[in-house]
């Protein structure tokens, strides 16, 4: 295996992937929510990177081709676990949550069995967006779930009679922005996992057909 740049991003990207889970570890909230942020903002880059260097520098290698959708489902996966988990396995998140997770699993196990033939199940245009909305729908439950932290801590920190003034007041100040970006975020993220898990199991389903004629048992 040569160690391009476009594979050493890629595979900076795989080890990136259990540090979402690391940050809640070490890590006290919000802190933890901004790290694990900041870490999937920069492994969502080094996805685009790695790729668009790799064309772009004629440095495509098949290690790289292995190695890029592993590194993307397993930071997708962790993460999804890593906010569901810290979020009261919310119903709103286990069950789109669940959905990518089975599909991910799923394709891949097609794709294994597939073998050789594995190639005809070429990663679509619908895909790629289906890892985009992925990858935004984490990023903004990372916000949502690391202001509701910060939310949490001011009114914890800070005299009731002091609180509530500072919430309902008609000025703008820390803790009426951090409640509004916390539900925001939570809001949005939680419809951009929605689409995402529609554009999981649609792709899901279009892979199964396309691998259709080889699962047929043949007389």
């Amino acid at each position: 295996m040569t160690w391009t740049i476009p594979n050493v991003l890629t595979t900076l990207r795989l080890l990136a992937a259990p540090g979402l889970a690391l940050m809640f570890l070490y890590f006290n909230r919000p802190w933890a929510d901004w790290l694990a942020l900041a870490l999937f903002l920069g492994a969502s880059l080094t996805d685009w990177f790695d790729g668009f260097l790799a064309r772009l520098w004629g440095q495509e290698t098949r290690f790289g081709a292995m190695l890029d959708p592993i590194a993307d489902k397993i930071t997708v996966v962790i993460a999804l676990l890593v906010i569901t988990g810290y979020s009261g396995m919310n119903p709103w998140l286990i069950l789109p949550t669940t959905a990518i997770i089975f599909r991910e699993i799923f394709v891949s196990g097609l794709r294994e069995f597939l073998g050789d033939d594995a190639k005809r199940l070429k990663v679509t245009d619908l895909a790629k967006w289906k890892t985009t909305v992925q990858m935004a729908a984490i990023a903004v439950l990372f916000l949502g779930t690391g202001m509701e932290q910060l939310h949490l801590g001011q009114s914890e920190s800070m005299p009731p009679f002091e609180y509530l003034s500072a919430l309902t007041s008609p000025d703008w100040n820390s803790v009426n922005f951090s409640i509004e970006v916390s539900w925001y975020g939570w809001f949005a993220g939680i419809g951009l996992i929605w689409a995402a898990a529609a554009l999981t199991l649609v792709t899901g389903f279009g892979y199964f057909r396309k691998a259709g004629p080889f699962l047929r048992e043949h007389a």
